[in-house]
């Protein structure tokens, strides 16, 4: 096991080993800023707007607020199709050099567009900003112009790689629910034609409107019926009961004013014939204008009597017919609320009719609108331009890598050396070495002056493991 001692020994002995690799690396190291060609590195920064809402809709995109749509933003940035567009930008899929290099490289082989987004995709640096919807792009190359100019090419090919991602899906939506407004519409023409046939080969206009008047009608002539069937009862009812004393007989003044008479008249008879006798001229005349009377009332009698039963009977004929013509509006209502319900079917299906394609035609004119769109959530926050400065090779980054790697080359050989030739040089060289006891130290030598004189180093003896024991054994 080495101790500090023994590393700090080893290195001092081996100093100029040491320092002459380190240097050696070093200089390599800093060659290599001076020979490696420069490398200049432009950036571009991307925006994503999360909380604006959709100009279409009007709702705010819940995606975007998702911390993966940032990640998947990234994807899309080097993914081919941005890369291939970038690459039509530039125009690069017409040079020759370009060209050359890819049958080169493949030996023809493969598709030229896919080699050369590959090739740009390994320079092509992407960094999203911490807890922001900043993406930063950058793109090295030999040429700052270059580089610029790739980055740009990058960022347009990407907004518009977004607003396709966009707008392809509302186009093919518009062509399916332009299909589906057309279907729609003949739907909707073929339930108003047949609302239409229907309304025109049954006369109907306003279906409620009718339906309502009808339904009037039909309760006038309930109560008519109810009306004339009391009449028709009390008719009957008196006509069964025809005779001298009913109601319409004492009621009628023809036949009040002939009994009046009669009474008068027998009156004067009875006093005539108890005073002229029952033979007189006037007597006898009397009793004739009497019985002339009776007859008179019995005839008033009879057709008051009359009268009544033709009253009756008028009203059972009129009472049929208002029964009749009830059950013709009842058949009458029933056939017309038949046909409202028809009319309601054909109604319902218009209806559902108009209301399929109002909701065709708002998604076709939504999605239509959404196929014409030519705006994206996503904005260029800083466009790349030519970098005044290389980004690689960095002096002092290959100065300390320099320094670092020259330094452990250096610490590396000269341990390997010490390994294969070791020497003692402290007490504990030769404590580890021999395995026993130091008995002690010789005293240094001391000038005039009373300092430890420092002999050369060529006088000093050298012992290596390997003599060691022998030294040991010949004493």
């Amino acid at each position: 096991m080495m101790t500090i001692k023994q590393l700090f020994s080893i290195l001092l002995a081996r100093k100029i080993l040491l320092l002459s690799i380190a240097a050696v690396v070093v200089l390599l190291g800093l060659t290599l800023v001076f020979v490696l060609p420069k490398q200049y590195t432009a950036t571009a920064a991307v925006v994503i707007d999360s909380k604006s809402p959709d100009p279409i809709s009007g709702m705010v995109m819940q995606g975007v607020l998702m911390p993966s749509y940032v990640a998947t933003q990234i994807d899309v940035i080097m993914s081919e199709r941005v890369a291939q567009k970038a690459i039509r930008y530039l125009r690069l899929e017409d040079s020759p050099q370009m060209r050359a290099q890819w049958e080169e490289a493949t030996e023809g082989q493969g598709v030229f567009e896919s080699w050369l987004s590959d090739l740009f995709l390994k320079n092509l640096d992407i960094k999203p900003s911490r807890e922001s919807s900043v993406i930063n792009v950058s793109y090295t190359a030999a040429d700052p112009r270059f580089a610029s100019a790739v980055v740009n090419a990058f960022v347009q090919g990407y907004i518009d790689t977004t607003l396709e991602l966009r707008v392809e899906p509302a186009r093919q939506f518009s062509r399916m629910f332009d299909e589906q407004a057309k279907q729609a519409r003949d739907k909707l023409e073929k339930a108003r034609a047949a609302l239409s046939a229907y309304q025109k080969k049954n006369g109907i206009i306003a279906t409620d409107e009718r339906f309502d008047v009808e339904t009037n009608r039909l309760n006038e002539l309930s109560a008519q019926l109810v009306a004339l069937q009391t009449q028709t009862a009390d008719a009957t009812s008196r006509a069964s009961k025809a005779g001298s004393d009913t109601s319409e007989v004492l009621s009628s003044m023809v036949v009040a004013g002939l009994r009046t008479d009669i009474s008068r008249q027998e009156a004067k008879l009875k006093e005539l014939s108890a005073t002229l006798g029952a033979s007189h001229p006037q007597v006898v005349q009397l009793q004739a204008s009497i019985a002339e009377l009776k007859a008179r009332l019995v005839y008033e009698t009879g057709s008051v009597n009359s009268s009544v039963r033709t009253t009756s009977a008028v009203n059972q004929q009129r009472e049929a017919q208002v029964r009749a013509a009830l059950e013709a509006q009842r058949e009458k209502l029933l056939k017309l609320k038949e046909q409202r319900d028809e009319a309601g079917v054909l109604y319902s299906d218009v209806d559902n009719a108009q209301k399929s394609y109002d909701l065709v035609a708002m998604r076709l004119n939504q999605t239509a609108l959404e196929g014409q769109s030519n705006q994206t959530n996503v904005g260029v926050l800083k466009v790349a331009s030519p970098p005044p400065s290389h980004s690689s090779p960095k002096f002092l980054i290959f100065l300390v890598v320099s320094i670092f790697l020259g330094v452990l080359l250096a610490l590396g050989v000269t341990l390997l050396i010490e390994f294969f030739d070791r020497r003692i040089r402290v007490d504990d060289d030769l404590l580890q070495i021999a395995g026993n006891e130091l008995l002690g130290h010789m005293p240094p030598s001391l000038t005039k002056a009373g300092k430890r004189r420092i002999l050369p180093a060529s006088n000093i003896p050298k012992i290596s493991n390997r003599a060691l024991p022998e030294l040991i054994g010949s004493k």
